[in-house]
């Protein structure tokens, strides 16, 4: 079972969309799990999480004891992950790399970050989702979930579906259609219509290049590096 703990500021943010849908299935069926830890829970006496920043600046740093604590209670051998906007960028290729593993302690992070020595100290990576800021790492923690819970097996009815899906071989996936044939006077191409299933995979192989030329030249290049 894969297992991950969620170190967090804000722990009533917490099941939200885990306990729903294939997600909560799969916990159900012992796939995968999650517990919160809450991180004011080890600020001590002062029951302060965050301080200023030395040298000056706004906003607040969480605090480097803290985080330790934290950690040192679950002690597990999981990878450690803070969600952070200067992290490594979260592509397909990195979610592969957690599908094979027990577990995760991933970190939410805060306000203007954490303290820059238990990252060093505890080897935390760091990743984004993105390049864009978010108000934490609370809301990023659903999509970095959702991206490497789903390729759990198990969880997902069919499988073969991942292999089909975006960034699949550094490709946008190709249009899809179902019923009707004909919705106002556009109609499904006729190919997907042939049962000539290596026609249909050529189609598809050709309007995923397409469109990842067009949309995403940068999985394009990539692409084709590898062609």
């Amino acid at each position: 079972m894969f297992q991950v703990n969620i170190f967090t500021l804000y722990p009533e943010f917490f099941p939200g969309l885990l306990d729903a849908g294939n997600y909560r299935r799969a916990r159900v069926n012992k796939i995968w799990d999650f517990n919160i830890v809450n991180l004011r829970e080890f600020t001590g006496s002062n029951q302060r999480a965050d301080d200023k920043p030395f040298g000056g600046g706004s906003g607040m740093v969480i605090k480097a004891e803290v985080i330790s604590k934290a950690l040192n209670k679950y002690k597990n051998g999981f990878e450690k992950v803070l969600l952070s906007p200067r992290g490594l960028k979260l592509d397909q290729n990195l979610v592969e790399n957690y599908k094979n593993k027990t577990g995760l302690n991933l970190i939410c992070g805060h306000f203007e970050g954490v303290d820059q020595r238990v990252i060093d100290k505890e080897n935390i990576k760091e990743i984004s989702i993105g390049d864009y800021v978010l108000s934490g790492g609370e809301s990023a923690s659903f999509v970095f979930l959702d991206a490497i819970v789903r390729t759990l097996p198990g969880v997902l009815g069919d499988p073969k579906s991942l292999n089909e899906e975006s960034f699949s071989g550094d490709l946008l996936e190709y249009p899809q259609y179902t019923q009707p044939r004909d919705w106002n006077g556009i109609e499904v191409p006729e190919v997907l219509l042939s049962g000539n299933h290596a026609e249909i995979k050529n189609w598809r192989l050709e309007q995923s290049r397409s469109i990842t030329q067009r949309q995403r030249p940068d999985l394009w290049q990539k692409y084709t590096k590898k062609s």
